[in-house]
Parts: structure tokens; sequence; C-alpha cells
């Protein structure tokens, strides 16, 4: 369960203000990756906040409300899918994740990261395997994150309902590649990835 273990062993070191950094949207096929950063009061504590994944849709909402008005700092980063193509994922990921920490600037001066290696000039920054697992402030992150995207997911769905973003949020799904096949490529679409660039290949679109 997620906890401020690892927030208070850096204010037990001395420093003043930890952020939590964790991402939305690496694996999908459609739609941005979204990437938050947390920062919580110190001593703050909420067991009900976890990583993003192992929570219903109704808590995870419930949850991004109660951060929004906990948290002393929220930065959110949207990267587009042409952006993902441009990088690709991982490196967009990184770069989005060390834009927080760079825009945070003064705000923190610890950083936990959701299992991602970064570097900013003069940050303590720490990357946890599992971290929004373990950290209040990585899952926090993750949650602001996660409903972030999910909305964006929401607003392409009314656009384009053919391929049932609402439900697989832009993931592979056996009903997202049927409509791929039926109906193509858009825009929302990420080029740079297998399945996306093969289907385009197929229809010999200018990739």
């Amino acid at each position: 369960m997620a906890s401020m273990e690892y927030e208070n062993k850096y204010y037990e070191l001395g420093y003043k203000s930890v952020m939590g950094i964790d991402e939305a949207g690496r694996g999908p096929l459609a739609g941005p990756l979204v990437v938050a950063g947390v920062i919580f009061p110190k001593g703050y504590e909420n067991s009900l906040i976890n990583d993003s994944k192992q929570l219903s849709e109704a808590k995870r909402e419930s949850l991004y409300e109660v951060i929004k008005k906990d948290a002393l700092h929220i930065i959110v980063k949207i990267i587009d899918e042409r952006t993902i193509d441009k990088l690709d994922i991982y490196h967009a990921t990184k770069w989005a994740m060390e834009e927080i920490v760079k825009e945070a600037n003064d705000k923190c001066d610890a950083v936990l990261v959701d299992a991602m290696k970064i570097e900013v000039k003069d940050k303590e920054i720490l990357p946890l395997v599992h971290g929004d697992a373990l950290s209040t402030s990585i899952a926090g992150a993750s949650i602001i994150a996660k409903v972030t995207r999910d909305h964006i997911m929401y607003e392409l769905d009314k656009k384009y309902p053919e391929y049932d973003f609402k439900n697989n949020k832009g993931y592979g799904t056996k009903k997202h590649m049927e409509a791929i096949d039926k109906y193509g490529i858009r825009e929302c679409h990420r080029m740079s990835f297998a399945p996306v660039y093969k289907a385009a290949s197929q229809m010999k679109l200018d990739i």
C-alpha cells in the first residue's frame, strides 16, 4: 500500500519538499501521453491514495478531486502523438518527467519517480520500481495522470465513436484493431507504434 515512507525519509534528512512523478498512456496505440507531478504537504496522509491501476474509475475520479484540493503543487504535461512518434515513447516520457522537475524548480528539492531514471541538475531523484504502489506522492501523480488522460480519451470517443476509445482508452483491443482495419488511421493514432505503422503501410498511407 502506498505510504509517505520514502517522502518521510527525505524529510528526516532535511529536505523541505518532495515531488512524486508518474505517467499514464505509455502503451496505447492512440491518444497522448500524460505525465504528472504532485507535491503533498509534509506529514500528509491519505490511506485511500494508491496506484491508479488498482482503483475503480469512480474511486479515481473521487481521489482526483481530493488530490487537487490537498496537494501543494500539481504539474501536468500532455505529450501529443506526433511528439511521441518523433522522440519514441521512452524518451518522450523521460523528457516530460525532466521538464516537470525543471518547472517545479525550487518548489521541491527531492523527487520520487515511478521506475524511470531521469536526471536534472541539483535535484535529488530516486526512481522506484512499482513506485505508484509504494509512495503516496507517486500514487497521487498516477491518479492525476490517469484521470486527465481518460478525460481526453472520452472526448476523442465523441469525435471517433467507431474506435470505442471510451472503453479501450486507445489500447490495441480487438474492437480497436477491427475499427482500424475498417475505418483507417486517425491523427490521434501513434504512427510509430508497430500495429498502427503496419496498418498504415497496408493502406499505403504516407508515413
